[in-house]
């Protein structure tokens, strides 16, 4: 979708899981993946399930997908094996300045990260926040006060976007991101081939604004999620 009737001060970003980069097929293919998300042509890119164990370093998916969508990345390395490892990526057009990640691993459940960077974009600095949260409520209830706390250090415009894996309306997300982020996406994202869950949001408080979102159903040959894709004003 080409960025037709943006207005200066806005931004295009989109989220998705990308499963590995393999597809309901179980073939892996990253360059599925590549050509969907350029089709939508974001600024700034979160994607989760980023996974190089048993690839080959001429295929290391993070360098093959930065080089692909953005000058600028960053990773959150929450598995790390011998042949590689597993985890989610950000990737943008603009520089990230005081990019850290964020622990949000809890108990002996699979170990969970956040990555927080301010993205120096033509209409300002963007605080974002990225996370693939966890399966279980009361993992989820722990890591959604963290990112809360993320999105209210610091002021001006700031975005959390992910897979939260929360499929209630009202869950720990919800519930603790409305205070500061009041303003979220809506569209159904799992699973792709008939999507029920709205697991992948982007959230923005004042004075960013979304002004548009939408997914994208050709996404179901390439991952179980579909991607979520938004429109933001943060001037």
């Amino acid at each position: 979708m080409a960025k037709v009737g943006l207005m200066p001060s806005s931004l295009r970003l989109l989220s998705w899981n990308i499963h590995g980069g393999v597809g309901p097929d179980r073939r892996y293919d990253l360059a599925r993946v590549v050509d969907l998300v350029a089709r939508h042509d974001p600024d700034i890119v979160a994607l989760q399930e980023v996974d190089s164990r048993g690839r080959s370093a001429e295929s290391a998916p993070l360098r093959f997908l930065s080089e692909a969508l953005g000058e600028h990345a960053a990773e959150a390395r929450t598995i790390s094996a011998p042949d590689g490892h597993y985890g989610h990526v950000v990737i943008s057009r603009f520089p990230m300045n005081r990019t850290c990640v964020h622990d949000l691993s809890f108990g002996a459940r699979e170990p969970r990260c956040a990555i927080s960077t301010e993205v120096e974009t033509p209409q300002g600095p963007l605080r974002l926040v990225t996370a693939h949260l966890g399966l279980s409520i009361w993992e989820r209830r722990a890591q959604s006060a963290t990112l809360a706390a993320l999105a209210r250090k610091g002021g001006g415009a700031c975005v959390v976007m992910g897979d939260f894996n929360d499929w209630f309306s009202f869950g720990w997300v919800r519930r603790r991101l409305k205070g500061v982020l009041p303003a979220r996406t809506m569209e159904r994202t799992f699973p792709s081939g008939w999507p029920l869950l709205r697991l992948d949001r982007i959230y923005c408080g004042a004075p960013a604004r979304i002004l548009r979102s939408w997914s994208d159903l050709d996404a179901r040959d390439a991952s179980d999620h579909l991607p979520i894709v938004a429109d933001i004003g943060i001037g």
